[in-house]
């Protein structure tokens, strides 16, 4: 009997382990995860705002060539 209360004990401190590690397997895809959405955005902003720049400075081209002519 006490062969079965080894095993068994050996088992659940096997499964405590893994479970352990499973918990900083899932907070390390956590952090990956949560840095690639904040760099995502970082980098979308980026571009929306340059975007507007160019847009605006097309404009004032226009309204000036615009305001020559006239």
């Amino acid at each position: 009997m006490s062969d079965t209360r080894m095993k068994m004990f050996f088992v659940a401190a096997l499964a405590g382990c893994f479970l352990s590690a499973c918990a900083h397997f899932k907070e390390a895809g956590r952090t990956i995860g949560h840095t690639t959405r904040n760099v995502t955005r970082e980098i979308g902003h980026g571009t929306r705002d340059a975007a507007k720049a160019v847009g605006h400075g097309v404009k004032k081209v226009v309204r000036s060539a615009t305001d020559d002519e006239e």
